[in-house]
């Protein structure tokens, strides 16, 4: 539990503790076995995490294994961390959750401890396998109800039951059934089910990302985060508010629970919001948008993420370049929507903050901007010089480098005055923000770190994770000793306190995962239901059905599936069952309607809507976490954020219909700059329509011309459409040329026809991503998992390697190539930001007439 979370009432402590570390609070012996058994969890998943196991040759596991082990741990807490019923006790564990601990865990790691035994009976269980798979898939569905709650264990549990009836299902659903030995096999023997995709991501990487989240609070990150926003922004108009939003978002780089942000900031922002005006159902609103949205914000966003990266098939840098615009812009919107809150509502600062002389100010400020991305293209091009120069000796300068970097970071914050551990609700003190800066400078190096290997050295995500949470763990336990150094004071009990918040820290990020592994293991049950029923070809027809063809009601009708589902499933399951369920329906009837949609742009959209569930009314538990600390109704709470929340629900229906958003199909810098700037000016002009005020109360025609402007500038090719077509068709002889001429990363265009397994022709346009630039077309498209065969001037998919990009995007094999779709060399659609330009600057003009004026306001 963070240390800001230990600051708020018992009752909401419980209430995360309910949500994400599991209600019960023994003592005793208990308390040790529960802390021991997650600090051991935690130090596997840290081993597992490393390059340890192979520079050593030692402990090396498959992924089955590790899978294994991983639920195992999960369950095994569960059942300790969690009671059975609320009437259950909650200072003790009874005698029957201590039998049912041990059962799960065994049967958890049933298949790691006879590996080699079903290896060699695939398919074939004998009456020992059927019985424990039996009882891992109860005992499963059991935790399951207990840690992550009963909607996702009863959806597992019809799954299953659908899985056993399917001959006596209505034809529309009906099919040949499963076999109890076909179903245990499936669900509990292989990596079809239980121990699928789902889990392996969260024993494989998910883990050590919540433990570096969990670290960093335990550290002091989460405070720091907190000071500095209120630093920079308490002293401003509805300043509380502004707070509020920017915390949350840096929380957001290293936090993935939304319930456990709205609380940790929550129990300062939403009663100072209150105090400054906004009124307790807003406040309420503002907190809970800001903590939710803290999951799309990269480089960790929450959980999902992760997952992105095995069903999309892209690598993790590029998970990060896609989500870093809409993020950003997301923030941007609830930012000013909440600035003309305060504008309308005339607000006045809470904080009086000493003014200083403007040009002070700007000198300081760009002192400080300057100075800061000066450092940060020295250290890295320092770094790239330590690389080419020294060779395999590189490691240890680069190493140095960061020793040096951490204790002058460590030396500015012993000169400065330790942050305050919390803010004076009654009467808040300003900040001077650059003294805040400095005061924890160090916090940043352990992200940075995470970046760096991440985006620069393109480490999978599991070892980037490793080396960012060794570095925080020397980090926590060293800051406190150095800085008394520093200050030539005595160090007391600073070094044995530090190492007791690594430890701590330690259990903090098992105890966060232990609902998670849950959750995806039971997300394999669905996963695995699909995959053994062929659901996912019905959904298809389904979805077709209801649809129409319309792709618009497509998305609609998906949006509003990951939203009821969320209802009752955590971000990270929901994400698994509509991805798993959705989004290949998605990409297959857009390229059926000749609208090629990335696939990354499907997974995105799922992930959003997934989401917008903790903050949707009735259950979201987000809202109720808000609500309790302003004392408002958790419904009108709700409803209030869904609608500050509708600036974030549009985004996924605009990068469905134009990927430039996620930063897709951008050419150059130039164009790059130019979709950021029209996009972020677009969602101030939609925040400022749901808010009925740009520089005054809007009049209805100009939110009408603000509307034109916001499609203008978020879809500019709608119009550019109408004059002149995007691509023209090549022959599809020509598709080898055409793919190696792409650039690094580029995509080919193709429009297939075929037969479909159901008997029915079609025609489709999809596009698959390329790698590096070569000089081989077709070794480029093989790369990509696409084989094609020329038949005279024809061209035929002659195979489509299973997993690969090719197979992602919907490619067939035996089907035809009509042709290859080329850009037509038409005008740039941005031209289209002009006339966009022209009326906002009219809207503004005019608004700017009915403006008080200064002498006016004084007097009123």
């Amino acid at each position: 539990m963070s240390t800001d979370i230990e600051k708020a009432p018992e009752a909401l402590q419980q209430l995360v503790a309910d949500s994400d570390t599991g209600g019960r609070k023994p003592v005793g012996l208990t308390a040790r076995v529960i802390f021991g058994v997650a600090l051991l969890w935690t130090l596997f998943q840290y081993w597992y995490a490393s390059p340890l196991p192979f520079e050593l040759g030692f402990g090396i596991l498959n992924d089955t294994e590790a899978r294994a082990i991983h639920l195992a741990f999960a369950l095994f807490l569960a059942f300790l961390a969690w009671p059975a019923f609320k009437r259950s006790p909650r200072n003790r564990v009874p005698l029957f959750d201590w039998l049912l601990a041990f059962v799960a865990a065994f049967a958890g790691a049933y298949v790691m401890i006879y590996y080699a035994e079903l290896a060699m009976r695939p398919g074939s269980p004998n009456t020992v396998d059927v019985v424990v798979s039996v009882v891992g898939l109860v005992l499963l569905l059991e935790a399951t109800r207990r840690a992550v709650g009963w909607p996702m264990a009863v959806l597992a549990l019809l799954f299953l039951a659908y899985c056993m009836l399917g001959p006596w299902l209505p034809e529309v659903v009906a099919h040949r059934g499963a076999s109890l030995n076909r179903l245990i096999s499936h669900m509990w023997l292989t990596t079809e089910g239980v121990y699928g995709i789902a889990l392996g991501v969260s024993a494989g990487t998910i883990f050590v990302y919540v433990l570096f989240g969990a670290l960093l609070d335990r550290g002091g990150g989460g405070n720091y985060m907190m000071q500095v926003s209120f630093a920079a922004l308490g002293h401003l108009r509805g300043g509380p508010a502004k707070v509020a939003v920017v915390s949350s978002a840096l929380n957001g780089t290293i936090s993935g629970s939304s319930v456990a942000n709205v609380v940790s900031g929550g129990i300062f922002t939403i009663p100072l919001m209150k105090k400054a005006g906004y009124g307790g159902v807003k406040a309420g609103a503002i907190e809970t948008m800001s903590s939710v949205d803290g999951q799309i914000m990269p480089p960790v966003m929450g959980a999902a993420a992760f997952l992105m990266v095995e069903y999309v098939g892209i690598p993790y840098s590029d998970i990060v370049k896609h989500a870093f615009l809409p993020a950003i812009l997301s923030y941007i919107g609830l930012f000013y929507i909440v600035h003309l809150e305060a504008v309308k509502l005339g607000m006045q600062p809470i904080v009086k903050r000493t003014q200083t002389p403007l040009r002070d100010r700007v000198m300081r400020n760009a002192l400080g901007v300057t100075g800061t991305i000066v450092l940060v293209c020295a250290v890295y091009y320092l770094i790239l010089g330590f690389k080419a120069v020294l060779g395999p000796v590189a490691p240890y300068a680069v190493g140095a480098l960061v020793v040096t970097l951490y204790l002058v970071a460590v030396w500015q914050a012993a000169s400065c005055p330790d942050l305050q551990t919390d803010i004076d609700i009654d009467n808040p003190r300003p900040l001077q923000t650059w003294p805040t800066v400095r005061a924890g400078l160090h916090f940043i190096m352990p992200i940075g770190i995470l970046i760096w290997c991440l985006m620069v050295e393109e480490m999978s995500p599991a070892l980037a994770a490793f080396w960012a949470v060794t570095s925080l763990a020397v980090l926590m336990a060293t800051q406190h000793p150095l800085i008394a150094l520093f200050r030539r004071v005595p160090m007391g009990n600073a070094w044995r306190e530090s190492f007791d918040s690594v430890v701590e820290g330690f259990h903090n990020g098992a105890r966060n995962m232990i609902g998670i592994g849950v959750a995806t293991a039971t997300a394999g049950i669905v996963v695995g239901g699909i995959t053994l029923t062929g659901l996912g070809l019905r959904m298809t027809e389904f979805v077709e059905l209801v649809s129409q063809g319309s792709v618009i009601l497509m998305l609609l009708f998906v949006a509003i599936s990951c939203l009821v589902i969320g209802l009752g499933v955590p971000t990270t399951a929901n994400y698994v069952l509509v991805a798993t369920l959705m989004a290949p329906v998605v990409v297959e009837l857009g390229a059926q309607s000749g609208l090629i949609i990335p696939l990354i742009a499907v997974h995105m959209f799922v992930f959003y809507y997934g989401i917008m569930a903790d903050i949707t009314p009735p259950v979201g538990l987000a809202t109720f976490a808000a609500s309790a600390i302003s004392g408002e109704d958790s419904l009108q709470t709700g409803i209030q954020g869904f609608i500050y929340a509708s600036r974030t629900l549009i985004l996924p229906f605009i990068w469905i219909f134009n990927p430039q958003i996620l930063l897709i199909n951008v050419d150059d810098l130039g164009e790059t700059l130019r979709v950021i700037a029209a996009s972020i000016l677009a969602m101030l002009l939609f925040a400022a329509i749901t808010m009925n005020w740009f520089r005054v109360k809007s009049r209805w025609w100009e939110g009408v011309l603000l509307g034109m402007a916001v499609i203008l500038l978020f879809r500019p090719d709608v119009f550019m459409d109408q004059l002149a077509p995007e691509y023209r068709d090549a022959p599809a002889a020509e598709v080898f040329d055409i793919a190696r001429d792409k650039p690094d990363d580029g995509r080919v265009i193709f429009v297939l026809q075929g037969t479909t397994l159901e008997g029915k022709d079609l025609t489709k346009t999809v596009a698959v991503q390329l790698g590096a630039k070569g000089e081989d077309g077709r070794k480029r498209l093989d790369e990509a998992g696409l084989r094609l065969v020329g038949l005279g001037e024809q061209m035929q998919v002659a195979q489509v390697r299973f997993g690969s990009r090719a197979a992602k995007s919907g490619f067939e094999q035996g089907w035809d190539v009509v042709s290859v779709k080329v850009p037509s060399g038409r005008a740039s659609p941005h031209w289209f930001y002009l006339p966009a330009l022209l009326l906002v600057a009219f809207v503004w003009w005019n608004q700017g007439r009915r403006v008080p004026a200064p002498r006016a306001l004084k007097a009123a």
